[in-house]
């Protein structure tokens, strides 16, 4: 018989209802020492999984970047400079967006401390043991040791360091997507199997929805804003840019991947207009750093979590965020759910997210990952119109 085969998003959404659902039938159908029992069980799962996670981490960092680093240091001239310069700023844009925006409609939606009591009881139980797996070094210690190898590889055109990097990129990679990902489901149904017991779980995902609800509009809005701009810019019109990058949007909304569209992307950005030259060499380039749709989501998300705990959120706090969650993603849409794994460590040592959290953040990311993954691409359309324009007048010059 034909194999079935679900995606990621489909195994996550069954490991929450069963999680939910078991969490309220296990104390109603069995004894209360053999529910505490299964729940102690995937909390140990999940205790090891989180240090594994936790170990993982900064060598995800130091691998990802120093590879898309390294190549990107081999591409030197003003074209990257000024596309790098794009794609930061509008991923750092996306990223106040989405604070500013939940900041003022957010907490009518979210009553403070919603979350606390779940997190609590799930935190309630403990598990049999664990087993420590200390990072090897700091988050900052990985981004930054990525920068120098990733730099020094391309300045000294190293190609046994680059290939090294290259191989060290492919085993994290292969973690990632054999290990990692396929555990995350598992990890999700304990942290839902410890919350369901209490009451306002429902209210809690409730509130989730109409946070994606959100999310979606802010991304719809991102766009227009980002097509508008360079419409002005290139003196084109900017809808019937947006309506030639729509196939583009498409193909992500299906695959989820910013690496598969760039053959769609690339052929509806010369259908804008851009030049061979700078399409072929800006789109392949802002698969990689372009990432204002994904930005949006992780920093609405972890806004509203915040909000839902009654923790700080203040401009400040997420200025650090939202600037550093634009360098760590570097290169992270080449692998599933690379994004959000990368954008753990910072969660956890800028906003002081805990388990539970964390685990809510994939589950929310991984529900709009394909949206995130949809804004991202159309949008190097967008950076794609704006270089080819500053370019042609330079030439012309």
């Amino acid at each position: 018989m034909k194999r079935i085969k679900i995606s990621l998003l489909g195994r996550i959404v069954i490991a929450i209802l069963l999680g939910l659902a078991l969490g309220r039938l296990m104390p109603l159908l069995l004894p209360e020492v053999a529910s505490t029992l299964v729940a102690r069980l995937f909390l140990t799962f999940n205790a090891i999984f989180s240090q594994f996670l936790g170990f993982m981490i900064p060598l995800i960092i130091l691998a990802l970047v120093a590879e898309a680093i390294g190549s990107i240091g081999n591409k030197a001239g003003k074209i990257l400079l000024l596309t790098v310069g794009i794609a930061y700023g509008s991923t750092v844009f996306s990223g106040y967006l989405a604070y500013l925006t939940g900041s003022a409609i957010f907490p009518q939606l979210i009553q403070g401390g919603g979350l606390t009591p779940s997190v609590e009881k799930a935190e309630a139980l403990t598990p049999f043991f664990t087993v420590e797996m200390p990072p090897v070094m700091g988050v900052m210690t990985a981004l930054i040791l990525a920068f120098i190898l990733g730099l020094g590889a391309a300045k000294i055109h190293s190609r046994s360091l680059m290939a090294v990097i290259i191989d060290v990129k492919e085993i994290i990679s292969y973690f990632i997507a054999q290990v990692i990902i396929p555990l995350l489901p598992l990890y999700i149904f304990g942290v839902f199997l410890g919350m369901a017991s209490n009451d306002e779980v429902l209210d809690t995902l409730l509130i989730f929805a109409k946070v994606i609800g959100v999310i979606f509009v802010l991304h719809i809005f991102l766009l227009l804003l980002q097509f508008t701009l360079a419409g002005l810019i290139s003196r084109k019109n900017p809808l019937r840019l947006l309506t030639n990058m729509l196939p583009a949007y498409f193909t992500a909304l299906g695959t989820a991947s910013s690496a598969a569209t760039i053959p769609v992307t690339l052929a509806q950005t010369k259908k804008n207009g851009v030049s061979d030259e700078v399409s072929s060499f800006v789109i392949p380039l802002c698969a990689t750093i372009h990432l204002s749709g994904s930005t949006l989501k992780i920093v609405s998300c972890a806004l509203a979590l915040i909000l839902m705990t009654g923790g700080p959120h203040d401009i400040g706090l997420f200025t650090e965020f939202i600037l550093m969650l634009g360098i760590t993603m570097v290169a992270a849409p080449g692998v599933p759910g690379g994004a959000i794994m990368a954008a753990l460590a910072i969660l956890s040592s800028i906003l002081g997210f805990n388990e539970v959290q964390l685990s809510l953040m994939i589950s929310l990311y991984i529900a709009m990952d394909s949206f995130g993954t949809a804004c991202n691409v159309t949008g190097d359309g967008a950076i794609a119109v704006v270089v080819d324009t500053f370019t042609a007048r330079n030439r012309k010059e």
